[in-house]
């Protein structure tokens, strides 16, 4: 078959599908925003789009989300039209509608099948918008506008012939009748790559190096803010540090915004919320904290290989593929009880639950494991072998998507 990822960021969620595609003999293609040096990319050709224009400055707030994916959709259209003058014509389109790309892309190829790669529907509120109410932002969160964010989510389920979530919870976001049509499947997690290893070592600043025998709390997330319980997990600090002398704390992300706004009194988030925990820290103990940014994808590893105890806190989103890594890697897990988290974290088996919001539940249960480990050795191993059953790349979750794909014709 011919084959078509649309992805602004590709390969994204498709870095293991579309290979696997071209080893089973299809043509694959991909049309994206990203750049890259060569014409191809471990087998799938490359064409690029890219827009030209901006948002509008007096476009109503509510439909300001809609019209950058129309911006975009356009831009993907004009591309897809200067490859069908080609005679380029896909048997099948899988797209990530969250940009808006592959809005228009039935209008090019209205024979073609259509799958939608189904991460999140949204919700005005009991989501991630109205959870936490110590932030809120009326403006970004007034429900007619959180309604009409997911008219292009709407717009692509109207076209799909099929749609792929990698969690159920994810996928029951979506309403139905789309929902009937949604496949669950994770990416997957590479098991042999991602994996414990009882002799790594990882340097802070040049000269602190840190060992399996060291007690070290790791966190991670794409961008430190509220929505990944970075303000939960900050608060617990003090306590943890005061409780254990010898423990060091590793976190690892971006300062940027990610989802949602930054703090309204300005600066990063990680800047506000030390200044808020700051007053309650001896100058040793906060610098026992080290902020170690975005990490290259090993050294990422071997931050969760050396972890004594990771913290995944999260509101009820889009569950993040760093979890999963983190239990194939072996890590005793302190987790949200929330969304999409349950379905791997399992409590006293996988890891171990706590309220969203219970500072004082995540010291406990972050100081206790810390103290025992046997459980931590316990729950490392039942994370991976969770991982192993259920979300192994090869030999689970590939073959389930290759399946998806090929069918989709069908």
């Amino acid at each position: 078959m011919k084959i078509l990822f649309i992805h602004q960021n590709f390969p994204a969620q498709f870095k293991f599908l579309a290979p696997a595609l071209v080893k089973a003999g299809h043509k694959v293609r991909t049309l994206t925003m990203r750049q890259f040096k060569e014409s191809t990319w471990n087998g799938v050709e490359i064409s690029t789009y890219s827009t030209q224009r901006g948002s509008s400055e007096s476009i109503h707030p509510w439909i300001i989300d809609f019209e950058t994916k129309v911006i975009r959709g356009e831009a993907c259209f004009n591309a897809a039209i200067k490859l069908k003058k080609t005679g380029y014509f896909p048997d099948v389109i899988v797209a990530h509608p969250g940009w808006g790309e592959s809005l228009f892309l039935k209008e090019v190829w209205p024979s073609a099948k259509l799958g939608l790669y189904c991460e999140f529907f949204y919700s005005a509120r009991g989501l991630d918008v109205g959870f936490d109410s110590e932030f809120t932002y009326p403006d970004l969160e007034n429900p007619c506008r959180m309604s009409l964010k997911n008219t292009n989510n709407l717009f692509h389920i109207s076209q799909a012939d099929a749609g792929l979530a990698p969690t159920v919870w994810q996928a029951d976001t979506f309403p139905w009748p789309f929902r009937d049509k949604i496949t669950v499947s994770h990416d997957g997690v590479d098991t042999a790559e991602v994996k414990p290893d009882s002799n790594v070592s990882v340097t802070i600043n040049g000269n602190l190096k840190l060992t399996r025998d060291d007690r070290v709390i790791t966190y991670v997330a794409r961008n430190l803010e509220p929505l990944r319980g970075t303000h939960i997990f900050l608060r617990a600090l003090p306590q943890i540090l005061s409780r254990d002398p010898k423990v060091r704390v590793l976190i690892a992300g971006s300062e940027e915004i990610g989802y949602g706004a930054g703090p309204l009194e300005g600066g990063t988030w990680k800047d506000v919320l030390i200044a808020e925990i700051k007053p309650r820290l001896k100058e040793s103990e906060l610098d026992r904290i080290h902020f170690v940014g975005q990490l290259p994808y090993s050294y990422f590893l071997n931050l969760l290989q050396l972890s004594s105890v990771h913290v995944y806190l999260t509101y009820p989103f889009v569950l993040s593929w760093s979890l999963l890594e983190a239990m194939s890697a072996g890590c005793a897990i302190v987790a949200s009880a929330t969304g999409p988290v349950m379905e791997v974290i399992s409590d006293g088996h996988t890891g171990r639950l706590v309220n969203f919001f219970d500072v004082k539940a995540l010291e406990d249960q972050v100081c206790s494991l810390l103290d025992d480990p046997e459980q931590r050795r316990f729950l490392g191993n039942e994370a991976r072998r969770f991982i192993i059953e259920n979300y192994e790349l090869t030999k689970v979750c590939l073959p389930k998507h290759m399946a998806w794909v090929e069918g989709l014709p069908g």
